[in-house]
């Protein structure tokens, strides 16, 4: 036996073993991927003679259920393996951002709906059960999680993010792979992957794979913080660079980025694979490659060890034309070694195939599943706005549902889950990146009034209800939920344009009931019939004209109006302001998330979700976000006749943070256990909440940082810790916060991380906006510390 078919030996010497007997042929076989999608040109009998080192699971899609798709798995893994001289399994990667992207699969909220969340625990629950189904399915690397900062709402992909704070997405993401990778036990979990590597959210325009042009200080300090955090905290197996340039070179084959900064600076130390079609790209769209074959070594130099989803640049013939590149031939071996030692980490040679259906079954119809993406669904609401109309009263009463939403059950379901990937076969085009799905040749083309987005096919919610069966549409679930109450239900007005056609039957039905529902957004998909999504961006982030319009003319019959808003962004409306006596922001909130909204709407739940994106009030105001340098944004401070635009406030419509409640909370007593620290000191403080009404409920504790004077210019303020925590009526709770000084370090004008000597103010509130304590500290001297190993965000325990 040779040592790389010894179990008990270690990854490293195990893929060392086995590179050393590869040949040449076989090595370069496993630095691409095999894409079996019925879309796909790939041709497996052609050219795989040798196996391939990963496979794309969005085949697994376009199967019936799980068990076809699990079959699938099976016999592809061996085939590949029949024809890899040394039997070497292939990798099997899938979408995980809402669950994993396969039939019947456990759906959760879009990516920004977990951010508003909160709550890294439930996150960490998420990611096992998520790491646990695709192990199941035969997948063993996760496309997630989604680690972009996100400042813009223009750009259509803000609802896979989660957020615009780094602190908040290095707390949720490093959870997540913590979650999905089982605690580091690959053999049982799935190799997490996060992306967009990086800064992909701060392209020009708002405009998805558009040129980045970010400092460098910007981009360590704030994009790569998160990554930094799964690395270091998750050990985070995967990376994923983005399609984007930045600083005049594609991340695609960005050496300074991809080895640069991660590995040599960052520490990474896993596999580093392409996007779709990310490698031919640098050629095609970038024009920074002559041709496929130099956009092949460029990437490869630059340390990126796989091509995906297909073989295009990272051939035979393009390593070959370089025959006498030692570098080349080296990074190339380097390549596969850890490409095998992922797999052996993976337990893949052991263990390569799908489980058996039964095992399947026991976890996919396990009701405790339901049970945990429930609970993401019910803290991932935020109420926006409350009048006091919320909760609604269960009694005899009429309620009106208008818009188009409430009668849809994709309203449930964002980009990147298997829902959204269904209208495909209904002739929708898919927009993602790297794909060709869709146009099936029905002709089914036209569009909304007003818009380029193309009308849902007639089957749509057929389809839908074929599909996802046990889900609910929001009105079904009222009707089903609130027997007491008559619903009556008018489409109004649909998710895109200018159609108002639907107006006066909506207001008729309107003048019969006493209450108002409105449910109101976009529709972030994944395709043509999506008016936000991957390669979806709009200069206008407002509620469609048809929406807007509606709500105005609400206002006009003087009934009590509440608004349920959908979609990949925040909620954005000067009617909804204006008139709405209550907003709910739902986002996307998965398979239980029409059980979510009637659970809060009347009041069985009492919400907590926060904002985790500041609210323009416009697209002409962005990027607005709350930790802006000193100076700028909202806190410009310049003297002028005028403090704000003169069409609009500088302030944001909503702060980051924000999220009412049904009941209130007093924040009292912070007390600082050392106010004078050393650089190595950790930062030790308490306060009280107490549950000042009359309901039991959540709150979102906030504890921010403010740097007072610097040496550097830096943000107003910075989220540096946070705790959502159950507080009863009456209750008081203690909150201790404990963080690393390194937490607070900054890159200093020779782009050092810098511990700097003086006062700060620590702040806890509500939101950015809602600041209620205040407190000081004085760090004695300056030090210098590694990033690698810095502190991200602040460690919570809490006392009754």
């Amino acid at each position: 036996m040779s040592l790389y078919q010894d179990k008990n030996a270690s990854p490293a010497d195990r893929a060392e073993d086995l590179l050393k007997k590869m040949s040449y042929e076989e090595k370069v076989a496993q630095l691409s991927g095999y894409n079996p999608a019925g879309w796909s040109a790939d041709d497996f009998e052609k050219d795989y003679p040798l196996g391939a080192g990963q496979v794309s699971f969005f085949a697994g899609t376009e199967k019936r259920d799980i068990y076809e798709a699990a079959a699938f798995q099976r016999e592809l893994q061996e085939k590949i393996m029949e024809r890899s001289p040394h039997r070497i399994p292939a990798i099997f990667h899938v979408e995980t951002l809402c669950g994993v992207m396969l039939p019947g699969a456990t759906s959760f909220p879009s990516g920004i709906g977990q951010g508003a969340t909160f709550d890294p625990v439930q996150q960490k629950k998420a990611g096992k059960l998520i790491g646990k189904q695709a192990r199941l399915a035969g997948a063993s690397q996760a496309f997630a999680p989604v680690l972009d900062i996100s400042r813009d709402a223009r750009f259509g992909r803000q609802g896979e993010t989660y957020g615009e704070d780094p602190a908040l997405a290095s707390a949720m993401g490093s959870a997540y792979v913590q979650g999905i990778q089982q605690d580091g036990d690959l053999t049982e979990g799935t190799a997490a992957t996060a992306k967009h590597f990086l800064g992909y959210h701060d392209s020009q325009g708002g405009i998805h794979a558009a040129a980045c042009d970010i400092p460098e200080r910007l981009l360590r300090e704030i994009y790569a913080r998160p990554f930094q955090a799964a690395v270091t905290e998750g050990r985070m197996q995967g990376i994923m660079p983005s399609y984007s340039s930045v600083n005049g070179v594609p991340v695609a084959c960005s050496e300074e980025i991809l080895t640069g900064l991660l590995r040599e600076e960052m520490g990474f130390e896993g596999l580093v694979v392409s996007d779709y079609c990310a490698v031919q790209e640098i050629h095609e769209r970038h024009h920074a490659a002559e041709s496929y074959e130099e956009a092949g070594r460029k990437a490869l130099l630059a340390g990126m060890q796989q091509e995906l989803p297909s073989r295009k640049c990272y051939t035979q013939e393009t390593f070959r034309l370089n025959e006498e590149d030692g570098r080349l031939h080296a990074c190339l071996d380097e390549a596969v070694r850890k490409i095998l030692t992922t797999k052996f980490m993976l337990g893949l040679f052991e263990n390569p195939f799908a489980a058996p259906d039964e095992e399947i079954r026991k976890e996919y119809e396990n009701p405790n599943s339901t049970e945990i993406t429930r609970t993401s669904a019910l803290e991932s609401m935020v109420l926006v706005k409350n009048d006091g109309i919320l909760p609604l009263e269960r009694k005899k009463q009429t309620i009106a549902v208008i818009g188009y939403h409430a009668a849809a059950v994709l309203a449930m379901f964002g980009g990147y889950t298997y829902m959204s990937m269904t209208e495909s076969a209904l002739g929708a085009k898919n927009t993602m990146a790297g794909m060709e799905t869709g146009d099936n040749g029905e002709g089914f083309r036209e569009t909304y009034c007003g818009t380029v987005v193309e009308k849902e096919h007639p089957d749509t919610e057929k389809l839908a209800k074929e599909l996802a069966p046990s889900v609910n549409n929001l009105l079904e679930e009222l009707k089903e939920r609130v027997p007491e109450t008559d619903f009556l239900y008018a489409y109004g007005y649909p998710y895109a344009g200018t159609d108002c056609s639907a107006h006066q039957e909506a207001l008729r039905i309107a003048e019969q009931a006493d209450v108002v529902l409105m449910t109101v957004g976009g529709k972030y998909g994944t395709g043509t019939t999506a008016s936000m999504g991957e390669g979806i961006d709009g200069t206008d982030i407002n509620l469609p004209l048809c929406q807007e319009e509606l709500i105005q003319k609400m206002a006009g019959l003087g009934k009590p109006v509440v608004l349920v808003h959908f979609g990949g962004r925040p909620i954005s409306s000067d009617a909804a302001d204006q008139y709405a006596d209550a907003i709910l922001e739902a986002w996307n909130p998965g398979e239980k998330g029409a059980d979510a909204v009637v659970s809060v709407l009347f009041g069985e739940y009492n919400p907590a979700g926060r904002m985790p994106v500041s609210t323009p009030y416009n697209a002409g105001q962005i990027p607005v976000y709350y930790n802006h340098p000193y100076g700028s944004g909202y806190h410009q401070n310049t003297i002028s006749a005028f403090r704000q635009y003169m069409d609009c406030p500088h302030e944001p419509r909503y702060y980051f943070g924000h999220g009412l409640s049904y009941t209130t909370f007093a924040y009292k007593k912070m007390q600082i256990r050392n106010r004078r620290l050393q650089p190595e000191d950790e930062l030790e403080l308490t306060l009280e909440i107490e549950n000042t009404g009359e309901r039991d409920g959540e709150e979102v504790v906030q504890l921010y940082i403010r740097d007072c004077y610097a040496s550097m210019v830096r943000p107003v303020m910075e989220l540096a810790g946070f705790c959502r925590t159950f507080i009863r009526a009456g209750e008081v709770k203690k909150i201790c916060f404990r963080m690393k000084l390194s937490q607070f370090a900054f890159l200093d004008s020779q782009m050092r991380w810098k511990v700097e000597a003086g006062e700060m103010e620590v702040l806890a509130g509500a939101s950015a906006g809602d600041i209620r304590l205040k407190e000081s500290v004085f760090i004695e001297r300056d030090s210098w510390v590694d990033g690698k190993t810095r502190g991200f965000y602040g460690s919570v325990e809490i006392t009754d």
